[in-house]
């Protein structure tokens, strides 16, 4: 449950991660469009991120409106593009402000001794 540091990336508990990999994607979004490769290696170094967990996180992000998608060919194959919209920023400031919230808790309960 607690957070362990290793070589600068942070393991974090399967359930309080999936919380906070939308406030990374959409974080690594607000810098620019960007495509999946990009984003994943865009938060590597802060987040262990895979294609496979990103992907279905793309989608729900783009059904919720806080994405949207172009698809342009790069090197002769099709990529598809991800920029974030103002809902995507509001939700970012928002997941902003939980994880502030959460970091608190910790404090409280810890004493500050995580």
């Amino acid at each position: 449950m607690y957070s362990i540091r290793q070589s600068g990336v942070f393991k974090v508990d399967i359930q309080l991660k999936k919380g906070i990999l939308d406030v990374c994607v959409l974080y690594a979004l607000s810098k620019g469009e960007s495509y999946g490769y990009k984003i994943i290696s865009d938060l590597q170094g802060v987040i262990e991120i895979s294609e496979s967990t990103l992907y279905p996180i793309l989608k729900r992000l783009e059904a919720g409106g806080y994405v949207t998608t172009r698809t342009a060919e790069y090197s002769g194959r099709l990529r598809r593009y991800y920029k974030i919209t103002r809902d995507g920023l509001k939700k970012l400031y928002s997941g902003r402000e939980d994880l502030q919230e959460i970091n608190l808790i910790y404090r409280k309960i810890f004493e500050g001794r995580i």
